[in-house]
């Protein structure tokens, strides 16, 4: 069971969300969406909206849903589902059902928005901006992160529910 939180009340770090705890950024809709691992994001404000951003790789299943609904969600999870969060990273939707594999059940937040029933902390988004890293503006560490010149697009959602498991 699921409570609706202000975002500003949501407690802990935020770059222990994403960097320790990772995320699902799941995309869709209730009968076809897909699910991926995420560990890179942020959240912050802008244009005046409490907003969380992140970037997926083009060659990625979820990046199709993601161009082609205007909600994601961000699903965190507790450390118990560890193992799971590291298949999702790894196998691709395009061949298999990960929900069933790790026994996640889909929700929808409103009709845009599918959610990983099991998460403790979804954070639901509208989708305000998207645009590509262009190599030309990046520092040579982040240079590093791509011999395969496989560059991320970065997508901007205002955070329009926030759910916290009581």
């Amino acid at each position: 069971m699921f409570q609706e939180l202000d975002p500003k009340a949501l407690q802990g770090n935020v770059f222990s969300l994403f960097d320790d705890r990772w995320t699902l950024i799941t995309a869709g809709t209730q009968d076809r969406c897909n699910t991926m691992t995420a560990s890179w994001g942020g959240l912050g404000v802008l244009w005046n909206k409490n907003v969380a951003t992140i970037y997926v790789r083009p060659q990625r299943y979820t990046f199709e849903f993601l161009e082609n609904t205007s909600h994601f969600t961000l699903s965190f999870f507790g450390e118990e589902w560890r193992k799971e969060l590291a298949y999702c990273g790894t196998a691709s939707g395009r061949d298999e059902d990960k929900f069933a594999h790790c026994g996640f059940h889909v929700a929808m937040a409103g009709e845009e928005a599918p959610y990983i029933q099991e998460a403790d902390l979804v954070l639901v988004c509208r989708k305000l901006y998207w645009n590509d890293l262009d190599p030309a503006h990046m520092d040579p560490c982040g240079l590093d992160c791509y011999p395969e010149q496989d560059y991320h697009r970065m997508y901007i959602g205002e955070i329009t529910k926030v759910l916290i498991r009581e």
